[in-house]
């Protein structure tokens, strides 16, 4: 058991180790990149999470990576902040979720980018988030 926890940390630091070092890699300005050209911060904290949310097993680090790929194919960068904002903060209780949930724009935001996810996460053989 002690072995085991001992190689889910040394995982977990490895993955932590490697994004710190790409989120520290010079980013090409907005002008600089093509609508689908995703910052690499941006990736690597899709994979980070996507990686969480399947028990932070370094194996999904390339289903993970190949989600982020497939979404960053089919939406802008832009649409992807916004309506991933709108499909995660959704669930946030009282006015403050309002923001995100009660609007038509907000509803149907957050249902594309969730449809765009899921199919990506299909083709890249993930479970849906």
């Amino acid at each position: 058991m002690t072995r085991r926890r001992l190689h889910i940390g040394c995982n977990a630091l490895l993955a932590l180790v490697g994004a710190t070092a790409l989120c520290q890699a010079e980013t090409p300005s907005q002008g600089d990149r093509g609508p689908h050209d995703y910052p690499t911060s941006a990736r690597v904290e899709y994979v980070q999470e996507c990686m969480l949310k399947h028990g932070g097993e370094l194996s999904y680090l390339y289903k993970c990576s190949c989600v982020i790929d497939r979404i960053a194919g089919e939406l802008a960068y832009d649409d992807f902040v916004e309506w991933g904002t709108y499909a995660r903060n959704a669930t946030l209780a009282g006015e403050r979720g309002g923001v995100f949930r009660d609007s038509d724009e907000a509803r149907d935001s957050a249902k594309r980018y969730r449809a765009v996810e899921a199919e990506a996460s299909k083709a890249c053989g993930l479970a849906t988030p």
